[in-house]
């Protein structure tokens, strides 16, 4: 090729190539943009996810927390209703005594750390598809979907044998085993209410003043045998 003919070529091309560096580069920015975007977008999610699971927890137990329960008893209520006669939802409120004695002895700080410990425990006696929450105070919450009577109150009794078993990490109550093997009682006790839907309602005021009535029943039920064992 002439000397000339290619200088003309070379003065041709070199706009071009430039031009295609500067594009290539150019995308190379873009893609650096948007692959910083991305991680600031992934980092966005993951902390929205954080904020709002910790929005939903319990501070001081680690379960649920009050809002969180009134929003799946409202999501598995509407659940039932869209399938009546089809579905059922058992609902049982758990009160757990025994733990003025513990605030008294060993404080507050250490309470806390028993009834986080506890709550934990009983987190662990139902099902993946089973909501425990704390509902308030040494009050908890249990949402049992597709769970009819007998199987809920087959829940509570294992929640209250927990109640009343589990070892509680304190320096007056120690882990023994009593001669069969089983550990002593540890000062706790439970109370259980429970509100069924269908038979108690479809709406969740309903279904937590039965959990609500038949509680307060146990409650007064407990109150007499203490009497009659009393004065025996």
């Amino acid at each position: 090729m002439p000397p000339v003919l290619a200088n003309i070529l070379a003065a041709l091309c070199l706009p071009a190539l430039l031009a295609v560096g500067a594009m290539l580069r150019g995308r190379a920015r873009v893609r650096a943009v948007l692959g910083t975007q991305a991680a600031e977008l992934e980092e966005l999610r993951a902390g929205r996810t954080e904020l709002e699971r910790t929005s939903c927890t319990d501070a001081l137990t680690g379960v649920w927390n009050y809002r969180y329960l009134q929003l799946a008893l409202d999501r598995e209520i509407a659940r039932c209703n869209r399938r009546p006669g089809q579905r059922v939802l058992a609902v049982l409120l758990v009160e757990i005594d025994g733990f003025a004695e513990i605030r008294r002895e060993h404080g507050y700080q250490r309470s806390g750390a028993v009834l986080r410990d506890l709550a934990q425990r009983l987190a662990m006696e139902v099902r993946e598809e089973d909501v425990f929450g704390r509902y308030g105070g040494e009050e908890f919450l249990v949402l049992l979907p597709d769970t009819d009577e007998a199987g809920a109150r087959t829940v509570a009794d294992r929640l209250a044998w927990t109640v009343r078993r589990h070892p509680l990490a304190l320096p007056s109550v120690p882990v023994l085993t009593d001669e069969s093997g089983a550990l002593p009682g540890n000062g706790l006790s439970a109370r259980i209410g429970m509100g069924r839907l269908p038979a108690d309602g479809s709406h969740a005021a309903l279904l937590l003043r039965a959990a609500d009535k038949s509680l307060t029943a146990e409650r007064h039920a407990g109150d007499t045998l203490r009497k009659l064992e009393s004065s025996v």
